[in-house]
């Protein structure tokens, strides 16, 4: 669960050339997911957004990450009067079960053992909303990952780094997970925690509706 703070106002030195890109409130505390609006060169605040994680009884991964999208979105734009606001959400799935950040080292352990020599799905819901009008769109993106075989000496090693702890399915791809990964099937960024592509598409509807 993630802490509401103050906002954080972020404008890239350079800007996006020719392209528009209406400024963004960030509904997340994720350091990731800033870094990627900063290489795109997207103006935003980030403001983290306080809800319930949990999932619910019968509840699809698809409706999970999209439900919790919308919910860290519509939290932030209710405490402003104008913003196009967003929210994400990211899980990885593999053999039927979900993960989500680990609790601790044993259950890091845990997930990277069901990642090992296999693939799995990562799922990333964005809304966005915007504050004025209380407009809702959203929408998820799905890619997929194939881990190499990891030793137990190599996940004891990868968790030791810290890298795992606050990571959807205790990995981080633009890190030391990179050692592992041995294919991807669509959007990296998706995979980091942002779909961006996903984001400036839903996001020119938005303008256009």
């Amino acid at each position: 669960m993630e802490e509401r703070g103050e906002p954080q106002v972020i404008v890239p030195p350079d800007g996006a050339g020719g392209l528009e890109l209406e400024p963004l409130v960030l509904a997340s505390s994720s350091p990731r997911r800033a870094e990627i609006l900063r290489a795109v060169g997207w103006p935003f605040e980030a403001v983290a957004a306080n809800v319930d994680e949990t999932a619910r009884g019968g509840e699809e991964v698809v409706e999970y990450v999209e439900r919790l999208a919308c919910e860290k979105a519509e939290a932030v734009a209710e405490g402003r009067a104008s913003g196009l606001v967003v929210g994400a959400d990211t899980v990885v799935a593999v053999g039927g079960q979900v993960l989500g950040k680990p609790s601790d080292d044993e259950d890091a352990r845990r997930m990277l053992r069901l990642l090992s020599g296999r693939w799995h799905d990562v799922l990333t819901g964005v809304a966005l909303v915007r504050a004025e009008t209380g407009e809702v769109l959203v929408s998820h993106e799905l890619t997929r990952v194939r881990f190499a075989a990891m030793s137990d000496e190599e996940i004891d090693g990868y968790i030791a780094t810290g890298e795992p702890a606050d990571k959807a399915g205790a990995y981080g791809v633009q890190g030391r997970a990179s050692l592992f990964i041995e294919e991807i099937e669509g959007d990296y960024w998706n995979v980091v925690g942002l779909p961006v592509r996903l984001l400036y598409k839903l996001a020119g509807e938005s303008r256009g509706s």
